[in-house]
């Protein structure tokens, strides 16, 4: 993708009077030869990987091999019919559902990567089958791709460099630009920048710590956590509250705290949740 910055992709949008996504699929079909219909079709294809994930982790207990990973979907899912039919309580049976499939080696999209593929899906899937804007979804997701780019440009979206803030963190700051793209009838594509911000200054600092070095515990959960966040910064961007740091300002500063983390809690499995008793015996006992 041509644009390094957030703030240069916005710009363009604004400069040209278009949408956000507008711009990114120009700029995609110019670098990559592809036709912007062809484009859209590879998107759906990815999009539909996406619901089969969370289908399938909603409808049959995902158990995986150190049984770290439990069916929690399934079990949350059940209780939710009865008892929670928010567009919160949907949205974290899904990221559930994704994170626990992929923990047990099914198919999934990695958005940005695996550890944090329930995010995108449970937040810009549910949020527009909720509020009637499926038509949007494919440009939802070329918005929120471009800003996981621009954060891969400028900072990381791996774990093993940045700690978690640049997995679950990455994925909740694309969710959140994604929103704005699907109600972009409300708001600017300024609102990008915005929710953006928000979203990244919220888990700057959160650490990489998987158990026995699995993505399962605290990575499923966290897929809950970063989806929450994704719906909250937009919902207070959508209101109007602001915040003075900009959105590629924010990004630098996940880098900086990224390069900052130790060793022991970027992915190896040596400090945080990793490092507690229970999770050296579990590590112990799975990795004989």
């Amino acid at each position: 993708m041509s644009f390094a910055s957030v703030r240069e992709l916005i710009d363009r949008a604004l400069e040209k009077k278009v949408s956000v996504a507008e711009i990114v699929l120009e700029d995609e079909s110019a670098n990559l030869g592809l036709g912007i219909d062809t484009l859209r079709k590879n998107m759906h294809e990815r999009i539909a990987i996406m619901k089969a994930s969370m289908e399938k982790g909603l409808a049959e207990k995902q158990v995986s091999p150190s049984g770290l990973t439990d069916g929690k979907a399934y079990t949350y899912e059940r209780w939710r019919e009865q008892n929670d039919t928010s567009l919160y309580g949907k949205m974290i049976a899904r990221a559930l559902a994704v994170a626990e499939v992929n923990a047990c080696m099914g198919l999934i999209v990695a958005s940005p990567t695996a550890g944090s593929c329930g995010i995108l899906p449970a937040v810009l899937i549910t949020y527009a089958e909720e509020n009637h804007l499926e038509d949007r979804l494919v440009d939802a997701f070329f918005t929120a791709g471009a800003v996981g780019v621009i954060i891969a440009k400028n900072a990381s979206i791996s774990g093993a460099e940045g700690g978690c803030q640049a997995e679950c963190g990455s994925a909740s700051a694309m969710a959140a630009a994604g929103l704005v793209e699907l109600e972009r009838d409300k708001v600017s594509p300024e609102a990008i920048d915005q929710a953006v911000s928000l979203a990244l200054q919220n888990v700057l600092g959160l650490v990489c710590d998987p158990v026995a070095g699995l993505v399962e515990v605290p990575c499923v959960t966290r897929n809950v956590m970063a989806s929450v966040n994704a719906l909250s910064c937009f919902t207070m961007v959508q209101a109007g509250l602001a915040t003075p740091i900009p959105a590629d300002e924010a990004i630098r500063a996940m880098k900086e705290v990224g390069d900052l983390l130790p060793e022991s809690l970027r992915e190896t499995a040596k400090g945080g949740i990793a490092n507690t008793p229970t999770a050296r015996k579990i590590a112990s006992a799975f990795l004989k």
